[in-house]
């Protein structure tokens, strides 16, 4: 439906469209969105006890407030090359009832998108491993932001693994 802005033109208006909110973040160049009802908080950077023979993407463990909770390095995940820096973040998030961290380059800000303005995943992406965790790509304005969908962002094997923390 269009309506009448200050200036006088017309604006589209997503009145009927449902919203979703999304924790925004960043690894290397590109930005990813989480489903805000899945984040429990978000961290600066802290000290991680390394665990022997995890997966090439666990860095370890923290201890949150009395909880150990594993943390999964997300740019080792995606193939990306490790890079702490002082934005560095560990966003604390719910798969399948388990609490876990990320490890992401920095948090960006909550979004609120349109439904209709997220695509499902193109094709050519849909065939990789990793493609069953990208739930579709959302656009707002000149932005493409990649949405994960964190429950199916582990294995079933890998959250057995997990469920060893």
């Amino acid at each position: 439906m269009a309506e009448m802005n200050n200036s006088g033109t017309k604006e589209q208006v997503h009145k009927d469209t449902e919203i979703v909110q999304l924790v925004s973040f960043t690894l290397g160049e590109e930005e990813y969105g989480i489903d805000i009802l899945k984040v429990q908080e978000i961290n600066r950077m802290m000290e991680i006890t390394h665990v022997p023979k995890c997966a090439y993407f666990v860095e370890g463990v923290v201890n949150l407030r009395g909880k150990v909770i594993p943390v999964l390095d997300l740019r080792k995940r995606f193939g990306l090359q490790p890079n702490n820096t002082k934005e560095t973040r560990i966003i604390v998030v719910d798969i399948d009832g388990r609490t876990v961290g990320l490890i992401v380059d920095s948090v960006s800000e909550v979004l609120r998108l349109p439904k209709d303005t997220i695509d499902p995943t193109p094709p050519m992406i849909s065939t990789s491993i990793d493609a069953q965790c990208i739930k579709g790509v959302g656009k707002l304005e000149e932005r493409l932001i990649i949405i994960i969908d964190i429950e199916k962002f582990l294995s079933e094997e890998e959250k057995t693994m997990l469920n060893s923390f």
